[in-house]
């Protein structure tokens, strides 16, 4: 990522690790100011409503995962979905499963508010992986979908002309957003918003500098456990092996998220053959056996796809590509971990399939 402006020394003995950035006609980022600290930037969602519900139909292809996500699909388009969080199995009735869930409020125009006429539930795991479907779910309440807006205060900013400008204004709205950056300016991670701002004053940080108020929430924002994440990676990409796997499930994927935009040279030119070896002490969900595998093949710190797109890196474009050999050690734990069996065996599939040759150990 190459932010106009954004290569100019830091002006103040301050860490800056922030770039506030707005998008020009041409879809160029340019630079709005270099920022200090940003506060209200980590949220956690609201808590989600505990329901108890009947999954009437079911055909399913193995045992529920603790996290559900159940598509709406209308003929033959998806048209929402709802997700369901620590599951937990009651009861189970013929075809019928009932359950015990969180049900999280929608987050996005694509979850639907009205459920179709005539509607077909598919259900799926983590990693995107489908473990059946049913006809219906009785009991399902929606819960409200948003929480109240919290400021954003964006704290030392050295603002460039255009955000002097944009003071000038009041109203002044855009497409703007946050660039985390780590020591050295190299961007980590990226949070999009409507530049509003409500309110700015001198910073207790230093002459020039300004605290600005931006009344927008993020739509989407770092969940309070990115906090010590984003704070590890500032120091510089992780270099000791396995730094990941402390974390939960959802730690890890904000993990992959920060990996993802790591373009380190590793990401010079594609390579292949060899021999790789994934420790798979700690592979124990989807986002672990994604940490693991862009470690195994590229090193710490690296990414190799996640999710339902997780092995989109093996057309190429991410440093390694196949045919190769993948030793993977204490493959049982990943076999073996709940929620995680039909991932695992679809994982040594696929790479089969794209000519990599999978040892388990």
């Amino acid at each position: 990522m190459q932010v106009e402006g954004s290569d100019c020394a830091w002006e103040r003995d301050l860490s800056l690790k922030y770039l506030l950035v707005s998008e020009d006609e041409d879809g160029e980022e340019r630079l709005l100011a270099r920022i200090a600290e940003v506060e209200g930037l980590f949220a956690d969602p609201a808590p989600v409503s505990r329901q108890r519900l009947t999954l009437v139909g079911c055909v399913l292809d193995g045992p529920l995962p603790e996290e559900l996500c159940v598509e709406i699909w209308d003929g033959d388009r998806p048209t929402g979905y709802r997700t369901l969080l620590d599951v937990r199995v009651v009861e189970q009735r013929l075809r019928d499963v009932v359950v015990e869930a969180g049900v999280e409020p929608p987050q996005a125009t694509y979850d639907c508010r009205e459920q179709p006429a005539d509607p077909r539930f598919v259900l799926f795991g983590e990693s995107s992986v489908s473990v059946g479907s049913c006809e219906r779910i009785d009991g399902l309440r929606i819960p409200h979908p948003l929480q109240p807006d919290v400021p954003m205060e964006l704290i030392g900013c050295e603002p460039t002309e255009r955000l002097t400008k944009a003071l000038r204004e009041p109203g002044h709205s855009g497409h703007t957003g946050l660039w985390a950056v780590d020591r050295t300016g190299r961007p980590m991670a990226f949070r999009a918003f409507a530049l509003d701002i409500t309110a700015s004053r001198p910073s207790a940080l230093g002459e020039g500098l300004l605290d600005i108020t931006i009344a927008d929430r993020l739509y989407d924002p770092p969940p309070l456990l990115a906090r010590p994440l984003w704070q590890a990676w500032y120091e510089g990409v992780p270099d000791t092996p396995n730094s990941w796997a402390p974390y939960t499930q959802k730690g890890r994927h904000e993990w992959l998220m920060l990996a993802m935009g790591n373009d380190g040279p590793q990401r010079a030119a594609d390579r292949s053959g060899g021999t790789h070896h994934l420790d798979g002490r700690f592979v124990t969900d989807g986002s672990g056996l994604h940490c693991a595998l862009g470690e195994a093949l590229l090193g710490p710190g690296a990414y190799y796809g996640w999710g339902g797109d997780g092995f989109d890196c093996l057309n190429g474009g991410w440093g390694v590509v196949p045919p190769f050999t993948l030793v993977w050690h204490d493959a049982d734990v990943a076999r073996q971990s709940p929620g995680l069996r039909a991932y695992f065996e679809e994982t040594v599939r696929e790479l089969e399939r794209c000519r990599v040759t999978v040892v388990l150990r």
